[in-house]
């Protein structure tokens, strides 16, 4: 069972960005460890205490707000510090068209070390080329001509589907139903955070919580 302080941290958390985006997801087996992946999309340490994983469809606006209001906050203060980790997770939604094209460009950066800039670029740049699909052009503005080769070539591997398939299951398996939704590991417990945003202050209290303990 959760601690009372735990418990009622969660329960003050609670969401606070809107228009969550919602997905059909079959009910499977309860939460379990984290999984592996195949392509890095970690930031910071493996080795810090906690573990952050935001299950995120770069074309859903509730997971553009939830990085740019809280993420980028937990990395400059969590994640360079070595208190948390932070794994991306893909979860791009059927009825968002460009979605998983984001997500194979976003894992080909991540393969070849560029993942924080293009999933930067991707959400500043999200209403763009969700009207015109043009990724490429987004994710070519922020790397060099040689990186954009590389990217291009990986984009379409077997590789970076699997790594999107990968974490398409283990979003099934968690019982995933809406983006972005976000699970908390630390000394071995999985702890699910309400669907939706959380505010930085608020995340920032819980972080300190379990850094205590």
């Amino acid at each position: 069972m959760r601690s009372r302080m735990q418990f009622s941290t969660l329960k003050t958390i609670g969401v606070s960005l809107a228009g969550l985006c919602v997905a059909v997801v079959v009910s499977a087996q309860s939460p379990g460890p984290t999984a592996p992946v195949g392509i890095e999309k970690g930031y910071g340490s493996k080795s810090a205490p906690i573990h952050m994983e935001v299950f995120s469809d770069f074309q859903c606006p509730a997971c553009r707000g939830l990085y740019e209001a809280t993420l980028r906050q937990v990395i400059a203060n969590y994640v360079a510090t070595g208190k948390v980790y932070l794994i991306h997770r893909d979860m791009p939604l059927p009825n968002h068209p460009h979605a998983r094209t984001a997500a194979r460009y976003a894992n080909a950066a991540a393969k070849i070390g560029k993942m924080e800039s293009v999933i930067s670029a991707l959400y500043a740049n999200q209403d763009r080329w969700s009207a015109d699909g043009n990724i490429d052009a987004v994710v070519a503005s922020v790397l060099t001509p040689a990186e954009m080769r590389q990217v291009r070539e990986l984009v379409r591997a077997q590789e970076i589907e699997r790594a999107i398939d990968a974490d398409v299951a283990l979003a099934r398996q968690r019982q995933v139903r809406s983006t972005p939704t976000i699970f908390i590991t630390h000394k071995g417990r999985i702890t699910p955070l309400p669907p939706g945003g959380v505010s930085y202050q608020l995340l920032k209290q819980y972080f300190d919580y379990l850094l205590q303990q």
